[in-house]
């Protein structure tokens, strides 16, 4: 296996964040290896115990859908130094808490003046601890002086011997991500799916299948293209832990959908027609009909007013990357709160599906009067 990691940005004093380039090749579980030994040295990984029952049932169901995922997690196994078939979680998931918010949208290749399909996000989050953040949304008083939860994200690309090449963004799930792209140029990005009435994370551990931030993955690992992704996503089991998402998925040919699911777990594809597919945190199945959305309150995350925006910009026509560019920052968290909870967005990314790169800045503060700070755009290539 061949390993390259390190710090692309941030990690000064005075920098929020410091992020990681992680880049594998080798085995799939070699590459297991080494991002078990990367969430170690970060995060301070290691496996959780687990039900027997329910762990075997979760290695049986990744061998037979996602054999991908299977193989890493051996290799997660060998650096814990234990069993791969031991009763232990090796892939725990971190649920998104309530209140985060996001802002996808698709300009296919036909309407963009490079010819090339570009998915544009800005991923949204809080400021605070894990724990600092679970007593704001409790009301409980806390003193927390652990690292904020998105301030050590990782960009890793995967070059495995028996798949395609990947490269992807996480918060803090190196088994995860929340949005990417592989060498055929399929690229997936994770919203909130439902601001207004998604609930803090439900405490239920791993479940069989495929977590929220496991999903994009598990589509870039096995699918090429829009549609194998639709008919994968159709044919596969998967949860959340109280927080519904959403994802946008597109394809090198312009051919692109969202994923949702309803409350009952009834699953609905959303498919893009002629023009700019737009998401953030609203289900799209449930308000089919643009110009009628309901006003933002409290709780909505000002989802309908990006959404909104997004929508006139991608409707003056002008799609190009700097157009993209300028929209998402148009609809960006900047210096202001959630809710009374410390937000920002804290990365804007412009995935090409033609060059098959994702080209990502990173929030690294706040300015004296209170704008916001990021680094230089780069550009990753899934290869």
């Amino acid at each position: 296996m061949t390993t390259h990691h390190e710090i692309v940005a941030g990690g000064r004093d005075g920098d929020f964040m410091t992020v990681r380039r992680l880049r594998l090749a080798g085995s799939q579980t070699e590459i297991g290896r080494g991002l078990a030994e990367a969430a170690r040295e970060t995060y301070g990984w290691w496996p959780l115990a687990a039900d027997p029952r329910r762990a075997r049932a979760r290695r049986e169901w990744f061998a037979k859908h996602w054999p991908q995922h299977a193989a890493r997690l051996r290799g997660a196994a060998s650096v814990a130094g234990v069993d791969p078939e031991a009763p232990v979680f090796l892939d725990p998931i971190t649920g998104v808490p309530e209140g985060s918010a996001c802002s996808v949208t698709f300009c296919p290749p036909s309407l963009t003046e490079e010819g090339r399909g570009l998915v544009g996000r800005n991923y949204d989050f809080f400021l605070t601890s894990e724990a600092a953040l679970f007593a704001m949304l409790s009301g409980e008083p806390v003193e927390d002086d652990a690292p904020p939860m998105a301030s050590l994200p990782y960009v890793i690309t995967s070059v495995p011997d028996d798949g395609p090449a990947t490269t992807v963004l996480t918060m803090n799930e190196l088994e995860g991500c929340m949005e990417g792209v592989n060498e055929h140029g399929l690229t997936v990005a994770l919203l909130i799916a439902d601001a207004e009435s998604a609930g803090a994370p439900v405490d239920a551990g791993p479940q069989v299948g495929l977590g929220s931030g496991q999903l994009p993955r598990f589509v870039l690992d096995t699918c090429a293209t829009a549609e194998e992704a639709r008919l994968a996503l159709l044919a596969a089991k998967h949860y959340d832990l109280g927080t519904p998402l959403h994802y946008l998925v597109a394809d090198a040919s312009g051919d692109a959908f969202v994923w949702e699911r309803g409350p009952g777990g009834d699953e609905h594809i959303i498919d893009a027609d002629s023009a700019a597919l737009c998401v953030t945190n609203h289900l799209l199945h449930c308000h089919p009909d643009p110009g009628n959305l309901p006003e933002d309150n409290e709780e909505t995350m000002e989802t309908y007013h990006r959404y909104r925006s997004l929508r006139r910009w991608n409707e003056k026509g002008e799609l190009s990357g700097p157009a993209l560019r300028a929209a998402l920052d148009d609809v960006r968290y900047e210096a202001r709160n959630a809710g009374g909870y410390p937000l920002r967005t804290l990365w804007r990314s412009v995935l090409d599906t033609g060059e098959r790169t994702m080209s990502t800045h990173f929030y690294l503060g706040d300015n004296a009067d209170g704008s916001a700070r990021y680094s230089e755009e780069l550009v990753f290539a899934a290869r």
